[in-house]
């Protein structure tokens, strides 16, 4: 994990009274998750966000290499998952050519919007779209049960989908993420506006964990009560509160594999001795923390 934060990071601006700005142990990046594959020596970044050259040094760090990714994927068009772009551009590293790959939509977003468009013209990246409607067989020759989009990309030992998810399109549509390595399986939901729409599209929360090792989940809002003087049921997102209580009958070992991610800076869980933090780790559940690690 590169980033825990919601598009913001903490402490966001203009919020002058976080404690964040004086304890930097409180200050957490955008959320973004990285990839290595040292066999390959190969290195991978979901979302491209803000503190994008903090966590590109440390993606390096850890695999002992230099440069670029071998390949971004971005979940969808808001300023925290895409804007880190920029970094690889003309004014910064200058980079040729890294493979980025994109929700439907979001090429043509690229292509024709400037500054980011600059970044295509200079060949700093290269975009791919998600494929849309392209159903891929498992090792078994079965239809891949995650959706329509596949991000064409497969490597020994690693395989990479993209499956979309009900949150706000202006730009592009939204996509989540299921890494399969040899022998885990990872999912990453950083947005999403409810469960219960994506069920109506034919995606049961309940089934991707079921069927995942470790599933990475939007906790923007820890529950409703979290912006005093506001109409959160106009702010959507799943509450972290409903996501365990969805989980809260399943066995233990179900409920260790949710982890919250893309908490927002009024959420209580981003301080891990809160009541709130230490009621999700009662009940079973995970929060997220950068730096942590999972070997595929």
């Amino acid at each position: 994990m590169l980033g825990v934060a919601q598009d913001g990071g903490i402490p966001q601006v203009n919020v002058q009274d976080d404690p964040a700005w004086e304890d930097e142990s409180l200050r957490r990046r955008v959320v973004s998750l990285g990839i290595v594959d040292h066999e390959a020596g190969t290195r991978y970044m979901f979302e491209a966000t803000p503190d994008f050259r903090e966590q590109l040094h440390d993606l390096n760090e850890i695999a002992g290499t230099e440069g670029a990714p071998d390949r971004i994927f971005i979940t969808h068009a808001h300023i925290g998952h895409y804007t880190g772009l920029m970094f690889l551009g003309f004014e910064s590293m200058s980079a040729e050519n890294v493979p980025v790959s994109v929700p439907p939509m979001m090429e043509a977003f690229l292509t024709e919007s400037g500054p980011w468009s600059q970044l295509v013209d200079y060949g700093n990246i290269q975009l791919t779209e998600l494929l849309s409607h392209q159903i891929v067989p498992d090792e078994n020759g079965n239809p891949s049960p995650w959706g329509g989009w596949y991000t064409g990309f497969s490597s020994e030992g690693l395989r990479i989908e993209a499956f979309l998810v009900p949150h706000r399109r202006e730009f592009a549509a939204t996509v989540g993420y299921r890494i399969q390595g040899p022998e885990l399986s990872v999912v990453f939901i950083p947005d999403i506006d409810s469960w219960e729409e994506w069920a109506e599209w034919g995606t049961p929360i309940e089934d991707i964990v079921m069927e995942n090792d470790i599933v990475y989940v939007d906790a923007t809002f820890f529950d409703d009560n979290e912006l005093p003087g506001r109409d959160m049921s106009a702010i959507p997102h799943p509450r972290v509160s409903e996501t365990m209580d969805m989980f809260q009958d399943y066995p233990a070992e179900i409920r260790q594999r949710v982890r919250f991610i893309h908490y927002n800076h009024t959420n209580p869980i981003r301080y891990p001795e809160s009541e709130q933090a230490q009621e999700v780790r009662e009940r079973g559940f995970r929060i997220a923390e950068e730096g942590e690690r999972v070997c595929l």
